[in-house]
């Protein structure tokens, strides 16, 4: 599915102008851990609507003592909320701050607990759960919201003191993915992206989406509102994250699982092949989705290290003025 570069500026443009003129009004609580080489502050802030986000901040050392450090942004799985803050430790063990953000409403679906909710109500029809939850009218879908908390989550982290705000990276896996992308290519401030098998890639027709969540729910969608899933499909055109990266203007690390039956590898080649910016795509031929891959973080450690040491100047998203077509 495909949406014009005219209707896709537009939306966005509009969508994330308006969402700029609320206060991110950040708050932040120092956590007690048994953490002895790192700082953790429970946050939140103002996301779409002005909606809470939660998230956890973690800086290593003393904290905002030590100086401005390079800062990762993760987004997490489908389901998942933030967790605990010793989930989170492998960037701050490298050096790196880190902001663990919710997503809303997923409060523990997945397994680890978040605090986030959604105060949105139902709109239009749609089949249990998020991806299909206001999909009749891109101002009403629920993953326009969600990329909107993810932009605010970059400048959020771009706007601490403890931060380098030239040095702001987005990661995540499967929705995680997905929403790194996304804000890489919404968010001005990211300088740097880490995509695992990202979700809402290369959306094909609704009734060819495999029979595993979350894209059942897209699947049943069709099923049971046949006569609606057109209006459906022109929406998930402008949050098609292989549509966006074709707007990409940051370094980014791609990675496919090659057995992966949930977010297929083609998929996930789309989104790589779109992408205009200096980019790098790693496939593990025998791994399924999401699996623990020590090989990939080891990559991603390097890649962020070489990007982040030549600290080239950030260019302005493709729906702010100034920017370069």
């Amino acid at each position: 599915m495909h949406s014009g570069d005219e209707e896709i500026t537009r939306f966005w443009r509009t969508t994330l102008t308006a969402a700029a003129e609320l206060p991110l009004d950040v708050r932040l609580t120092e956590q007690r851990t048994p953490l002895a080489g790192a700082v953790a502050y429970d946050l939140s802030f103002a996301g779409a609507h002005g909606h809470r986000v939660s998230a956890w901040l973690i800086l290593p050392g003393r904290g905002a003592d030590d100086g401005p450090r390079p800062c990762t942004v993760q987004f997490l799985g489908y389901g998942e909320g933030r967790g605990h803050v010793l989930d989170s430790l492998l960037w701050p063990a490298l050096g790196y701050a880190t902001l663990v953000v919710d997503t809303r409403g997923q409060s523990g679906a997945g397994g680890r607990a978040g605090a986030t909710p959604d105060p949105v109500g139902l709109t239009h029809p749609q089949v249990p759960g998020f991806t299909t939850r206001g999909i009749l009218d891109p101002d009403t879908y629920y993953y326009r919201d969600a990329y909107v908390d993810a932009v605010r989550a970059v400048a959020v982290a771009a706007g601490h003191p403890a931060v380098d705000a030239g040095r702001v990276a987005t990661t995540g896996c499967s929705q995680g993915g997905q929403l790194a992308l996304a804000a890489a290519v919404l968010a001005p401030q990211v300088a740097a992206a880490l995509v695992e098998s990202p979700f809402l890639a290369a959306v094909p027709e609704l009734t060819r989406l495999p029979d595993r969540q979350p894209y059942r729910e897209l699947l049943r969608f069709a099923e049971f509102y046949p006569d609606l899933a057109p209006r459906a499909s022109r929406t998930l055109g402008l949050f098609d994250v292989a549509e966006l990266a074709a707007y990409g203007r940051c370094p980014a690390l791609f990675s496919v699982a090659g057995r992966d039956q949930r977010c297929a590898p083609e998929t996930g080649y789309a989104a790589h092949a779109r992408y205009p910016a200096p980019k790098r795509l790693l496939t593990w031929p025998l791994a399924e989705h999401a699996a623990p891959n020590t090989p990939l973080r080891l990559a991603e450690a390097e890649f962020l290290a070489d990007v982040f040491e030549q600290a080239a100047p950030l260019a302005p998203a493709f729906w702010q003025e100034g920017h370069a077509p």
